[in-house]
């Protein structure tokens, strides 16, 4: 692995909207990468164990808004756009959230999970300042982008498309937050404070530890032991039980410097937590339909009401 090649480049892709999907992950990798420290530890642990990384899921962050309209389909319609489909719904009552998770036909590309605060449920002061952050987000992203994604497979798109795309990520859809509705949001809510400076920028990527390959890293314990030899510092605990179905856990979040303006209204950092790489265990369950055997793909709520305060600033 290198820093120019990224982990969905070697997805088998079956049209050039699969390879303009391979090439947009990517892309969002790169820059996760270059903020992420632990994961190029990670990359390099791999490597000399021989094994391979598998990137199980992308997680992105947003506000459930009304004026303007904005939300988990600020993101997923141009995931859907590109082959992507809803496959499961979650909520999480004590911290207002709400998420779905996409899967693509493809098998082999990541699953993504996009949740939403569900914003009227804060208390009023706290919905004042997202309001007021929110209600400079930019337009939604153009119906006819949406089209040209959609028709790549009938070789109708353009790959000149890829940066404007990448920018619905990368770019804050809102005006520069104040630091101080920063740090009183986050009295409310972190995740309210997270999505305020970091917009739609990936909350992480995620290592299938079952597709390492190297017998002693194939399981969560094996890859938490090397990862710890190498100085990651790591979450305290693993989520879910050995054999369960789902097991998780994740590295601890980094801080990186996010922009914000002073009391004066002039333009500066501040650190703030950013994010994790997270590793997950899959092992196989009964269809209670089929009566078949197959790994779980889904996604379970304890557990991730527990991954997100991964990024609280304490």
């Amino acid at each position: 692995m290198t820093a120019s090649v990224g982990p969905h480049r070697s997805i088998a892709q079956a049209s050039p909207r699969e390879k303009f999907l391979a090439e947009l992950l990517d892309a969002l990798w790169q820059r996760y990468r270059e903020r992420v420290e632990y994961v190029a530890t990670y990359e390099r642990v791999i490597r000399d164990a021989g094994g391979t990384f598998v990137n199980d899921h992308i997680a992105f962050r947003t506000f459930a808004l009304q004026h303007p309209a904005a939300g988990i389909f600020s993101l997923s319609r141009i995931f859907e756009a590109l082959g992507y489909r809803a496959a499961g719904n979650y909520h999480f009552e004590d911290k207002q959230l709400s998420a779905i998770h996409y899967q693509h036909p493809g098998g082999e590309f990541p699953k993504l999970f996009i949740s939403e605060l569900r914003t009227w449920e804060l208390p009023i002061e706290a919905q004042e300042i997202i309001h007021r952050i929110g209600h400079s987000h930019r337009p939604q992203i153009e119906s006819d982008i949406l089209t040209r994604l959609a028709r790549l497979a009938d070789g109708g798109g353009d790959f000149a498309l890829l940066g404007r795309v990448i920018d619905c990520f990368h770019q804050l859809p809102w005006a520069v937050p104040s630091k101080a509705d920063v740090l009183e949001l986050n009295k409310y809510s972190q995740y309210a404070a997270w999505v305020a400076v970091h917009g739609y920028n990936v909350n992480h990527f995620t290592s299938l530890v079952n597709s390492h390959g190297v017998a002693r890293l194939n399981q969560l314990e094996g890859t938490i032991a090397a990862l710890q030899e190498a100085g990651v510092p790591m979450k305290s605990e693993i989520e879910g039980e050995p054999g369960s179905k789902l097991r998780q856990t994740a590295t601890e979040a980094v801080k990186i410097p996010v922009a914000v303006r002073d009391e004066n209204e002039k333009a500066t950092t501040m650190p703030w937590s950013y994010a994790y790489f997270e590793l997950a265990e899959r092992n196989e369950i009964v269809d209670p339909e089929t009566g078949k055997r197959g790994r779980f793909e889904g996604f379970l709520g304890p557990q991730a009401t527990n991954l997100f305060e991964m990024t609280r600033v304490k």
